[in-house]
């Protein structure tokens, strides 16, 4: 995840495509427009047409998108730390969080420490099962010997 001084480059730089894509419709969307003549020619300017009334109202999705995008930096701007976050009370929050730190590591040895006590009475069940399972096949063994003779 990116920290919030990428968001907000990419914000700007989104914004700053837009305001140039936008730009561009305008102009290729522009009506017409004669200027005079220069001076010393007869021959006035002939701008390009503008665009066909069939075609999509792209000035408006662009104002959509700007104006989008300008509320997105304006909140990515206030969720900023402000100049008010002083060195003193970083230094407060990173104690508290060293803190919870040091508690979650004690819960967690006690938690290991139970689960290796655990560990161990299964173990010792398990041994004593497989103990009795030898000795059961003993047993079976020997009577089997015994009926045959």
């Amino acid at each position: 995840m990116t920290d919030r001084l990428t968001q907000l480059q990419d914000a700007v730089n989104h914004q700053a495509d837009n305001l140039c894509n936008g730009i561009g419709i305008l102009q290729q969307s522009s009506p017409p427009t004669k200027f005079p003549p220069e001076r010393g020619t007869g021959n006035p300017s002939h701008p390009s047409p503008g665009p066909s009334p069939d075609s999509p109202n792209y000035s408006l999705m662009f104002a959509t998108m700007i104006a989008r995008t300008a509320k997105d930096i304006d909140i990515l701007i206030e969720s900023l730390p402000s100049e008010e976050s002083s060195t003193e009370l970083q230094l407060a929050s990173l104690r508290r969080l060293e803190q919870e730190n040091h508690e979650a590591t004690h819960k967690l040895r006690e938690v290991i420490e139970r689960g290796e006590k655990l560990l161990e009475r299964v173990q010792g069940a398990l041994s004593d099962i497989s103990k009795s399972q030898m000795e059961m096949q003993k047993l079976d063994h020997a009577a089997v010997k015994s009926s045959i003779f």
